[in-house]
């Protein structure tokens, strides 16, 4: 069985600066410092952010860094929902212009998992994505007018 969730959230802030924000290594540097009490901390065993990098507070691997489409994806490969029984788990973060001053996070998760533990899916959620949108969100959005 395969399918995904999603989730869009419209911040006040242009494209550009929220990429800058989700790609490579800053997403977890800001998501220590703005949900770490939520989701603990964020620690980079090894790469430099880009495809390839292992990271997050389970292992997953950077599998799509697009700077032109402003498209990240990563994929679990321990822990997380693959402990749970999901045989494949990607998350995927693109960031999309509205206007100038506004941009579009869409967050999707992305699973595959055996027909026999189809009840399992009702556990995904993209709660954890949104918060972390709206408050990146409004983290770039202040910056830029505090700037």
């Amino acid at each position: 069985m395969k399918g995904e969730l999603s989730q869009e959230t419209v911040v006040g802030a242009p494209a550009s600066a929220v990429w800058s924000a989700y790609r490579g290594l800053e997403l977890g540097r800001l998501v220590d410092e703005l949900l770490g009490h939520v989701v603990g901390k964020t620690e980079v065993l090894e790469g430099d952010g880009g495809v390839g990098t292992p990271g997050g507070y389970l292992k997953e691997i950077f599998r799509i860094m697009d700077d032109e489409k402003r498209v990240k994806e990563t994929e679990t490969i321990e822990g997380g929902y693959k402990d749970l029984g999901f045989d494949v788990c990607r998350f995927r973060l693109e960031i999309i212009e509205k206007d100038a001053e506004s941009s579009v996070i869409r967050s999707t998760i992305k699973y595959e998992i055996d027909d026999s533990k189809a009840e399992l899916v009702s556990l995904l959620t993209t709660k954890p994505l949104q918060t972390m949108a709206e408050e990146i969100g409004k983290y770039v959005s202040e910056k830029k007018s505090a700037a």
